[in-house]
């Protein structure tokens, strides 16, 4: 239940309703009090967003987890050669 709060909301319908018939955009105040933002930009704005391609995630390591891994390996390396020859 909510009180006391109005928003504005766009609401697109899904052009495939298999999964879902309509997304709603709740507007952000600042969107609302800007002037010359019509009501057909906001509408494209929120039609691009559901048709934005998925993107997978690039994962990148930062260097210093690298050189610690890296590191480990060779002491491990050395344990293990130190080992054999002992």
């Amino acid at each position: 239940m909510v009180k006391g709060i109005s928003k504005q909301v766009i609401v697109v319908n899904s052009p495939d309703k298999k999964l879902f018939d309509q997304a709603i955009f709740i507007l952000s105040e600042d969107a609302v009090k800007q002037s010359g933002i019509s009501d057909e930009a906001l509408l494209k704005e929120a039609k691009r967003i559901i048709n934005l391609p998925d993107k997978p995630a690039k994962l990148k390591a930062p260097l210093h987890m690298i050189g610690s891994l890296l590191a480990g390996a060779v002491f491990t390396g050395a344990i293990w050669l130190l080992t054999i020859i002992l």
